[in-house]
């Protein structure tokens, strides 16, 4: 995803400045190291599901003030530094956005994406 063209794209949807007072925009990359202890990460696999973000994304964009949520995992073996997670919500009012923001955070990564970390080589 390409953030500052996927802002300009959502920007332009019909009833976008009827509509949105705010942003709030995820990018997540790979850490160099573990949450759980800290232990250096050479590389990570990530495996999305698909079905479970998209289910989680239109859950979440149906509350009260969302315009739109865009969400995008990569998939497959990352390096330290890579982009990851890429989420956009757009909506109204800032008790509104931040609110679903971060709970569309939490359950994607809990439900909807599977990391394994592995040591450097």
């Amino acid at each position: 995803m390409d953030i500052t063209k996927t802002l300009q794209e959502l920007k332009q949807r019909p009833g976008f400045s009827d509509h949105v007072g705010m942003m709030l925009v995820h990018n997540g990359v790979v850490r160099g190291w573990s949450r759980k202890d800290h232990a250096a990460v050479g590389r990570v696999v990530v495996r999305p599901d698909r079905e479970r973000m998209e289910a989680i994304r239109r859950e979440m964009e149906g509350r009260p003030g969302i315009f739109a949520i865009l969400a995008e995992a990569a998939e497959g073996e990352l390096r330290p530094g890579d982009d990851l997670l890429f989420l956009v919500v757009a909506g109204d009012i800032r008790e509104n956005v931040k609110a679903v923001f971060a709970e569309l955070l939490d359950r994607i990564k809990a439900e909807a994406v599977i990391k394994e970390e592995l040591p450097p080589a």
